[in-house]
């Protein structure tokens, strides 16, 4: 997508924090983070939102949440992280391509708010 600020992101043209990269899946710090550590993970084909998970794409859902887990191992996150995804506009989703917020380093509670 031409005018995704993510897809952009991915390609370079709008620099970011890089704090993971491989050939499917990049990550980088949030510009406007909610938690000391807060790293968006997003995949690098464009999937609108969570809603579009399907059999063909959901084993790169599957590897964003174990790069999720090295993340958290290499960034010393043993007391906890929290991983959320917004699907839709109701439901708070800026970007329409799939991203995970992976949120950490304070005490969270449920329901959030």
């Amino acid at each position: 997508m031409n005018d995704c600020l993510f897809c952009k992101i991915i390609k370079g043209e709008i620099p970011s924090s890089k704090v993971y990269e491989d050939d499917t899946v990049y990550a980088f710090n949030d510009i406007e983070p909610q938690a000391p550590v807060h790293i968006l993970i997003i995949p690098k084909e464009h999937i609108s939102s969570a809603a579009e998970i399907n059999a063909d794409n959901s084993k790169l859902v599957a590897h964003i949440f174990e790069v999720a887990a090295k993340i958290a191992e290499d960034k010393g996150l043993a007391d906890g992280f929290r991983i959320v995804t917004n699907c839709g506009d109701s439901a708070g989703q800026s970007v329409k391509h799939l991203h995970f917020h992976m949120l950490a380093g304070r005490d969270f509670t449920w329901p959030p708010g």
